[in-house]
């Protein structure tokens, strides 16, 4: 199938440009880029100096996002923290700003913690699915994260997960964790729309800690914090039961996917032993219409499909469509380099005195901004090993600026 005019901007963003057409592309673009970057730099100084207002919870706020457009798995650490919490006893909620969703209004309560009350229609693949995975959450959308915030405070939640809240500056946070993809960090180092990155990735500083994300099965274990996606061993059908993925061998199998990258889904089926007849990426977040729908059924019957799997978030929106085939979902876990992660990160933001974990959780969230590997406390500095530096710490909050910091010998 031909890459459409979307497959083929993201890979000339994340790989760089090929052949002399693609570079004339990047060059004639890269001033509109400079020019938006520099809007998104003089936006960030603008809340850091108090020109603009900034929004601050009654209940600790972390902030789950990325620099550049599309997938880095935000939903999924999103998911791990919200487990994280529950398991701890807090009772956190979700505001996303529900992309793909028909609500109207200032926000809608997704989940008020007895899982999802409204259709994915309505409020987005992502929302649903988190409220799905954890009924205990409560989830709003909102198109100002700060009403979506009010909403949640009024049910009761002790803590603020913002999902995709890494430019959403008029919230204050008390934890910014971004996300970065281990394959192509930065793109082609690009701001929009010569590149995919939403900002200069120097505003990288912002962040309280890094997380390198999609990492291989060889890699994950490296330096820093690091998360690799994998699919469960089973699918689960319309009528939730369970399927072994290796019991669908002597089948005609396809796969379907509206992901910012499906190639990512197919790759990972392709790794469980899924052996594919087909595959039909879709736009991320696909509303799947009715013409959607048809044209589904189309494909699955040109292709003799036996049963069709696709990704939880697409499935979600599937279960009262008909598409003249069995369907399956396939859940995506997470995998991390320290399982104790995101119960540190909870435990860091609601109790910031906690010493024991300025000990251990704050040198397993920061990453030297040299390297990106990990550093530790010497001291009164935050030293990184590899590149032998000393990073200083005012006023509690270290300083992680090449510009700041000093040789290890000074």
């Amino acid at each position: 199938m031909k890459p459409s005019l979307g497959e083929e901007f993201r890979r000339i963003g994340e790989q760089g440009p090929e052949g002399l057409a693609e570079r004339l592309l990047v060059l004639a673009l890269t001033p509109l880029g400079v020019a938006y970057g520099a809007c998104m730099n003089l936006r960030a100084c603008g809340y850091r100096w108090g020109v603009f207002r900034t929004y601050r919870a009654p209940v600790p706020v972390i902030s789950v996002g990325n620099l550049v457009v599309g997938g880095t798995g935000k939903t999924p650490v999103v998911d791990a923290l919200l487990k994280a919490a529950i398991a701890m006893g807090e009772t956190p909620g979700v505001v996303s700003r529900g992309v793909g969703g028909a609500y109207t209004g200032d926000a809608l309560i997704v989940s008020g913690g007895q899982g999802p009350e409204v259709p994915p229609e309505m409020c987005g693949d992502e929302p649903f699915l988190l409220a799905r995975r954890n009924p205990e959450a409560r989830v709003a959308v909102a198109r100002k994260r700060a009403d979506g915030i009010s909403r949640l405070c009024s049910l009761g939640v002790t803590l603020i997960l913002l999902d995709d809240g890494f430019q959403h500056l008029s919230v204050h946070r008390d934890m910014d964790l971004l996300l970065l993809d281990s394959t192509h960090p930065y793109g082609n180092g690009r701001v929009l729309p010569a590149g995919i990155l939403r900002e200069p990735r120097y505003q990288e500083v912002r962040a309280d800690g890094t997380i390198l994300t999609r990492c291989s099965p060889e890699t994950v274990d490296g330096k820093g914090v690091r998360s690799r996606h994998r699919l469960g061993k089973w699918g689960i059908d319309k009528d939730g039961r369970k399927q072994a993925l290796q019991s669908l061998s002597e089948k005609r199998v396809v796969a379907f996917a509206g992901l910012a990258k499906p190639a990512d889904f197919f790759s990972a089926l392709s790794d469980c032993n899924v052996e594919l007849v087909d595959v039909r990426p879709l736009q991320d977040h696909c509303p799947y219409d009715e013409k959607q729908v048809v044209d589904l059924c189309r494909w699955l019957k040109s292709v003799s499909a036996d049963v069709a799997i696709t990704t939880e978030k697409d499935f979600v929106k599937l279960v009262d469509k008909e598409l003249g085939v069995p369907l399956v979902s396939v859940p995506l876990e997470l995998e991390w380099n320290d399982p104790k992660f995101p119960r540190k990160v909870i435990e860091n933001t609601m109790n910031p005195s906690n010493t024991q974990f300025e000990k251990e959780g704050m040198a397993a969230l920061l990453a030297c901004p040299k390297c990106k590997g990990p550093v530790q406390k010497i001291e009164a500095d935050w030293v990184c090993q590899e590149c032998c530096l000393r990073f200083p710490e005012k006023d509690g909050i270290p300083i992680m600026l090449v510009e700041e910091a000093r040789p290890v010998d000074s």
